[in-house]
């Protein structure tokens, strides 16, 4: 048997290795492949022209970046706001255009007008028709979509990830001591059975897409790895996290469907955020300069990596109050008192991500360059004020890129991680095989290394792939979502992570300053391991494609047609786009009657004055 072992531990290693792109191949074809199909809300009607709205919150101005743009004299570059209630309900706000925006007649003052089927809306002189298509036509457009997952078949992909975690535990079955074989096979089966649970009630719920998922769970298994390999004796301490982190991941989901409910507890989730840290600023103790942790029952948490979804969540949460400078200044105080804890505890490599994913949400949600400016030049003071009161900090810096001139003190971690990446080659030593993990926070903060030794540089460039498709993914499906909210949580989760990634990477290999960040969901820790399972959540909710997440209810189509006859502006299915021109100029005229006199600002405009839609 002996002699046969050397041969089943270079097999699996190229099983691996195909099996690992295969996943990711069939992931970033299904996710980035498929042809995007908008969602349709509702419409606007512009003369003969019809515009469909394709989101919940939309630009309406002369911009290009413009959700709706119009072309027509005295609208403004950005001169109002579509909003979409996940209850159905449509609002409009005037965001301080100069040519006004007036609704039947009724000037939209500060905090906007409910709009209904039929409404007039006069945009700086320029008057536009608001149609909603209701829940009936709703769900006509919703049939004409194709499913997620259409051309890549989510289970196959499933099965080869499957069959990747056997072949991974094959390998520590042959490199791990026999007293710690029970644990560390339970802990992969228990992975295993998580992954096809997690995919078979998703079916049952009629969603489709589970790349997200995939991804997660193979960067998990990579993860189970590391701590089989490193920490044998905790494997089921890392079971237990990884169960609470996927539960956590579907009751967040869960959460998110209703964005009424998700914007109206930002304040408490905040709240709780900053009295958490307060309680790790006071009661932790230093360990190396920082004061990272707090124990509770047997159990030590970082609290930082618990307040990543909270700081996203918080940040993101601004539906009712869009595009108002005092919440964004809200936003920017919390952010600040985030920080300071941060800095305050010693942990300046997390407080780069808050800082990075606060410029992704304060730029998506204001579209302010000058604001994303001040707060680079303000980081840059505190940065500079952290060094100075923090030595060990400027020791970091000082040692960035003189590793080898000192490999036995302020480059002793990176020499040998470095040394530990090369040994492992292309293919890697074995699960379980390599000396890296004896090395102080080798299978947290140097995990890059020790994949890389164990099980090889590709899979090491895979597992960095991993989270870069997930970026694209999210930036791509911010661009067609539904919801800014989706959107914003959705690009914020994932700058936070792929900044964790770079810093835990680059600072490992002496590229960039060492600041000891874990890597996403490979990392050997519960408390991020929890985190970035809840910000997936972020990014399953952002994938609009239809049937593919869980966080967006599903259409429902009305129950009988005398419902529609019942309530024909909740109801309205907008025919004219099958008729003729002379019949659709009928009733684009019929729509008009009945209506409320209208104030109409063409009488006060002057066509002379700037394109910003100025008044005389």
């Amino acid at each position: 048997m002996e002699a046969v072992i050397p041969y089943l531990m270079t097999i699996s290693k190229f099983v691996l290795i195909a099996l690992s792109i295969c996943v990711l191949v069939r992931c970033i074809r299904s996710m980035l492949s498929e042809r995007y199909e908008a969602e349709t809300w509702g419409y606007i009607r512009v003369d003969d022209t019809v515009i469909p709205i394709t989101h919940w919150e939309n630009i309406i101005g002369r911009s290009t970046s413009a959700d709706i743009r119009l072309l027509n004299p005295g609208i403004g570059r950005v001169h109002a706001v579509l909003t979409r209630s996940d209850q159905g309900v449509w609002k409009i706000y005037d965001i301080f255009s100069k040519g006004g925006v007036w609704v039947n007649g009724e000037k939209v003052r500060l905090n906007g007008i409910r709009l209904n089927h039929g409404d007039i809306i006069n945009l700086g002189g320029s008057c536009v028709r608001f149609l909603d298509i209701g829940k009936s036509r709703r769900a006509e457009l919703e049939a004409q979509r194709s499913f997620a997952g259409k051309n890549v078949s989510p289970s196959l992909t499933l099965l080869e990830l499957t069959v990747f975690q056997l072949f991974l535990l094959l390998q520590h079955v042959i490199s791990a001591e026999p007293q710690y074989l029970s644990a560390i096979s339970l802990g992969f089966i228990c992975l295993m059975v998580m992954q096809w649970t997690c995919y078979n009630s998703m079916r049952l719920i009629n969603r489709s897409g589970f790349e997200v998922e995939t991804i997660a769970f193979y960067l998990t298994t990579l993860g189970m790895s590391v701590a089989a390999a490193s920490t044998p004796e905790d494997m089921y301490k890392q079971i237990l996290l990884t169960i609470v982190s996927v539960i956590l991941f579907l009751v967040s989901g869960w959460w998110l469907r209703n964005l009424k409910r998700t914007s109206s507890a930002r304040i408490p989730i905040g709240a709780t955020a900053l009295v958490l840290l307060a309680v790790n600023v006071l009661f932790s103790d230093a360990v190396f300069g920082a004061k990272n942790w707090l124990e509770f029952g047997g159990y030590s948490f970082q609290p930082s990596e618990l307040i990543k979804f909270a700081y996203i969540y918080v940040g993101a949460a601004t539906l009712d109050s869009l595009y108002r400078k005092q919440n964004l200044f809200g936003f920017i105080v919390f952010s600040a008192l985030c920080v300071v804890a941060l800095a305050l505890i010693g942990d300046f490599g997390t407080a780069l991500i808050f800082f990075v994913s606060f410029l992704v949400i304060s730029f998506m949600r204001s579209g302010s360059i000058a604001t994303v400016f001040l707060a680079i030049s303000g980081a840059g003071l505190a940065g500079f004020l952290a060094v100075m009161v923090k030595p060990y900090i400027a020791q970091r810096f000082m040692s960035w890129g003189h590793v080898w001139e000192d490999v036995y003190n302020t480059g002793y971690q990176q020499t040998r991680a470095m040394s530990a990446a090369a040994s492992g080659g292309l293919f890697g030593k074995g699960a379980g095989q390599g000396w890296l993990n004896s090395i102080f926070a080798a299978n947290t903060d140097m995990v890059f290394a020790v994949i890389s030794e164990e099980l090889g540089l590709i899979i090491a460039l895979c597992m960095m792939l991993s989270i870069l498709t997930l970026a694209f993914f999210a930036v791509r499906s911010a661009r067609q979502g539904r919801s800014a909210y989706y959107a914003i949580a959705a690009c914020a989760s994932m700058s936070m992570l792929l900044t964790q990634m770079a810093l835990n990477v680059f600072g490992s290999l002496d590229i960039l300053p060492f600041t000891g960040v874990t890597f996403p969901f490979v990392s050997r820790g519960g408390s991020s391991l929890i985190s970035c399972w809840m910000l997936m959540a972020f990014v399953k909710a952002a994938d609009n494609r239809k049937s593919a997440s869980f966080a967006v209810r599903p259409g429902k189509k009305s129950k009988t047609s005398e419902e529609a006859e019942e309530n024909p502006y909740c109801e309205y299915q907008p025919d004219y786009l099958h008729k003729t021109d002379e019949d659709e100029n009928e009733l684009f005229d019929s729509d008009f009657e009945d209506l409320p006199p209208y104030f109409n600002p063409y009488d006060d405009f002057d066509e002379d004055d700037d394109d910003e839609g100025a008044w005389s």
